[in-house]
């Protein structure tokens, strides 16, 4: 790892400004480097729009997932992901960012994915800087899921602690492997008519094969096309729905 003068890694620093720079379009109240006050906005449309964006906020289909990324032994960027439990009443068993519904309680989205982060794989929210929220994604379910990016100064300052009621097992995997073609494959699949394809990948361990597949990969390769500034090596047809909360 390449660390510079403050003792953090220079890597995850790039990764952090190149983050910063991008700019998407979306009602969470967020600003780039800290989750902002809107509360302290003076004027009456800008009151207006605190209120329209606490509304929302409080919208009970609203949700979002922690793309908590760190530096590897290797150098590399990895990104934290689950199996969720197959007790779970929905997507059991399935490769997950963690996350969750917004709560009563919950100030912003921010605040959402590091609450869920905490109760499912017990990260800690003061060991991760929030850098960005990314376009939202509209799931068949009707819910809107608010990627929150941040980054994990110190890897070895965390210790898994999966909720098992929730939460099978906590792995991690290289994010530029959602720009590369290697070990991905694709499943069809048609919607009122309009065709689409669904991205799955498969990470190996040493005793696990983990599939990483529909929305979640959707989200990391959105991640990873942000951080490499590139686009992924492979034409993506999405479902059209998951844009549909996008302004």
């Amino acid at each position: 790892m390449s660390a510079g003068t403050s003792g953090r890694s220079e890597t995850l620093a790039k990764v952090v400004q190149t983050l910063r720079l991008h700019q998407p379009k979306h009602d969470s109240d967020f600003s780039a480097g800290s989750i902002s006050n809107k509360d302290s906005i003076v004027g009456d449309s800008a009151s207006e729009s605190v209120s329209s964006r606490a509304r929302s906020r409080s919208q009970p289909n609203r949700a979002a997932v922690l793309v908590c990324l760190f530096e590897g032994e290797s150098g590399e960027i990895r990104v934290i992901l689950t199996k969720r439990s197959s007790a779970m009443s929905s997507h059991s068993g399935e490769v997950a960012l963690p996350g969750g519904r917004w709560e009563e309680g919950d100030e912003n989205d921010a605040e959402t994915a590091l609450r869920e982060a905490k109760e499912e794989i017990g990260l800690e929210p003061s060991a991760v800087e929030i850098i960005t929220i990314l376009e939202p994604y509209h799931t068949k379910r009707n819910i809107i899921v608010y990627p929150v990016v941040g980054v994990l100064w110190d890897k070895n300052g965390f210790n898994p602690a999966p909720n098992a009621t929730e939460v099978e097992s906590v792995f991690d995997v290289p994010l530029e492997m959602f720009l590369k073609n290697e070990n991905r494959r694709e499943q069809a699949g048609e919607l009122m008519g309009y065709k689409f394809t669904v991205q799955l990948f498969d990470y190996q361990t040493k005793n696990t094969t983990y599939v990483i597949w529909a929305l979640t990969a959707a989200i990391l390769i959105k991640t990873a096309s942000v951080v490499f500034q590139r686009p992924p090596a492979f034409e993506e047809r999405a479902p059209v729905f998951w844009g549909r909360s996008r302004h």
